[in-house]
């Protein structure tokens, strides 16, 4: 699979496409899927002036190609946080959807109201045909490298 490597530039563009998308008014929290959604929630937040911003910790990808059965939750917010709320979810890829999808059914079982956000999604790769993120700012089926990538900021401070 064709890796794309991609800039900051690249991610500011991108987020832009998802605030054009985004209205501040119709959500009470973000909540940021790590740690592939960490930098993008945290930069919808600051555009948005979303201060609420909640995590899941969720593991589902082990290495490269592999992956869990289904998702593990290390850390989700509590019921009391979510019921009633309009939730944003923000993730940095739609691979397979597995991990999207256990959040948002999770978000929903505590009474929340979520909208899934991502930078990519890749509809090719989905296990769930006809669903997919409710925002997003680009699809593509290739492996995607972001500038957080630990290999990216590793090399580019040697450099």
């Amino acid at each position: 699979m064709e890796k794309h490597y991609l800039s900051w530039s690249d991610i500011s563009a991108l987020v832009s496409k998802l605030l054009a998308r985004l209205d501040r008014d119709d959500y009470d929290a973000i909540l940021c899927v790590t740690r592939g959604g960490m930098v993008p929630a945290c930069l919808i937040s600051e555009a948005l002036d979303l201060r609420n911003v909640l995590t899941a910790a969720v593991m589902f990808y082990t290495d490269v190609g592999e992956t869990l059965e289904q998702p593990v939750f290390l850390q989700f917010p509590s019921d009391a946080l979510l019921v009633g709320k309009r939730i944003l979810v923000v993730d940095d890829v739609w691979d397979s959807g597995k991990t999207a999808v256990a959040v948002r059914e999770r978000v929903r079982q505590a009474g929340g109201k979520p909208t899934l956000c991502t930078l990519h999604y890749k509809p090719a790769h989905s296990h769930f045909p006809g669903d997919g993120p409710d925002v997003f700012a680009q699809e593509t089926d290739g492996w995607i490298v972001y500038p957080w990538d630990p290999s990216q900021v590793w090399s580019s401070a040697s450099a």
